[in-house]
């Protein structure tokens, strides 16, 4: 379904917080390397007698190639590359204190909030859409509400690397509605807990992030930086390829709350194959409804989980392979960062758009999932 209002709702402001720690893809492996022949070494007589498969071994080639990947940032370090604890050391803070998630999303909203020129008072609503929360409730956006002085109300939404697009659309229905004059969308993700270090395939793709997403109207808005958009898209299809099953109901099941199906896990090939074709035709439709060609789009910015996907994705729209002319990649230095991987493109590089350009930002992920923005820059 495709969302046009009346009323000119746009974006007036973003932000981004980094953490101070970075993993190389050398430190990766050589953690990894250690841990898989320790381990090939002390299951050595399951493996030979079948009944135990041997890890085998990373490379730097082998992730860059794969993913593109060279590097991303984590909230801690401490406990990553540890061979006998591979997941972050992260302590848990007392009740009465600022939870992790929400001291950086507040770090993003801030920055987001000083690019738009606006103040808690002008803010209606908080939106907080990315993969994990790390609790249950209260929300982690009514806790940022609080801190940053925002009056109206906030809500947390789930929707893995589609949040940040799901979330600016709901913000979108909110400021068409009328139930707010100024969202604020925030994609604080920590995503390093959820990373199997202990698997080849996926040990290393994900990185933490924060960022931040000011919409509104054009009557109200008074940045310099404005992006109007056109119209806003998403669309579902079940499938499990992507998959992480943590949950409360661990406990009742009697399994282990944190073994490797708890943890990120997908079905790699079948993901690039049916979410590539997807969303090709997911765009391909958002665009046709304004009888816009791909060709005159100035910026895609794209979800950031795979160069080669989004590569795929490009060359099907233009039959020839032009990513570094049309979409941004930073999931070189970010890694896939999930919801946020689109706002970090958009963030970085939306300032190349001049007058009259059209953009877009399109994610996609687990469910399957894909949602996108039609923009101009006026």
């Amino acid at each position: 379904m495709t969302y046009t209002h009346s009323k000119q709702i746009v974006i007036s402001g973003t932000g981004i917080w980094v953490p101070e720690y970075t993993i190389t893809n050398e430190e990766l492996v050589s953690s990894y390397n250690l841990y898989a022949e320790k381990f090939n070494i002390m299951h050595m007589l399951e493996i030979a007698a079948g009944t135990m498969e041997e890890k085998p071994l990373s490379s730097e080639k082998f992730i860059e190639k794969a993913s593109g990947i060279k590097s991303r940032y984590a909230y801690t370090k401490k406990g990553i590359l540890d061979i006998d604890r591979l997941c972050p050391d992260i302590q848990e803070r007392k009740e009465e204190e600022l939870s992790n998630q929400a001291e950086i999303a507040i770090h993003a909203a801030q920055k987001a909030m000083a690019a738009a020129g606006k103040t808690p008072e002008d803010i209606d609503a908080v939106i907080v859409s990315c993969t994990y929360t790390q609790r249950a409730y209260p929300a982690i956006a009514i806790e940022v509400q609080q801190n940053l002085g925002i009056q109206g109300f906030g809500f947390d939404m789930l929707m893995a690397c589609s949040a940040a697009t799901f979330g600016l659309n709901r913000a979108y229905d909110c400021l068409s509605a009328g139930s707010a004059r100024c969202v604020l969308i925030i994609n604080p993700e920590i995503l390093t807990p959820q990373v199997n270090y202990r698997d080849r395939q996926s040990h290393f793709i994900f990185g933490d992030v924060s960022t931040a997403v000011i919409m509104e109207t054009a009557e109200t808005c008074t940045s310099n930086n404005r992006v109007d958009i056109l119209s806003t898209r998403s669309m579902t299809r079940y499938s499990s390829s992507i998959r992480s099953n943590f949950g409360y109901l661990s406990q009742a099941a009697n399994v282990d709350p944190f073994g490797p199906d708890k943890l990120f896990h997908q079905a790699g090939k079948r993901v690039f194959e049916e979410l590539s074709g997807m969303t090709v035709s997911h765009i391909k439709d958002h665009l046709a409804y304004h009888d816009i060609e791909p060709e005159a789009v100035a910026l895609f910015f794209l979800h950031q989980a795979n160069i080669n996907m989004n590569r795929m994705v490009i060359k099907q729209l233009f039959q020839k392979d032009v990513l570094q002319e049309k979409a941004p990649i930073v999931l070189d230095q970010f890694a896939n960062t999930a919801s946020a991987g689109s706002i970090i493109a958009f963030h970085l590089h939306h300032q190349k758009l001049t007058s009259g350009d059209i953009g877009m930002i399109c994610s996609f992920g687990a469910g399957y999932s894909a949602g996108s923005l039609i923009l101009r820059k006026p």
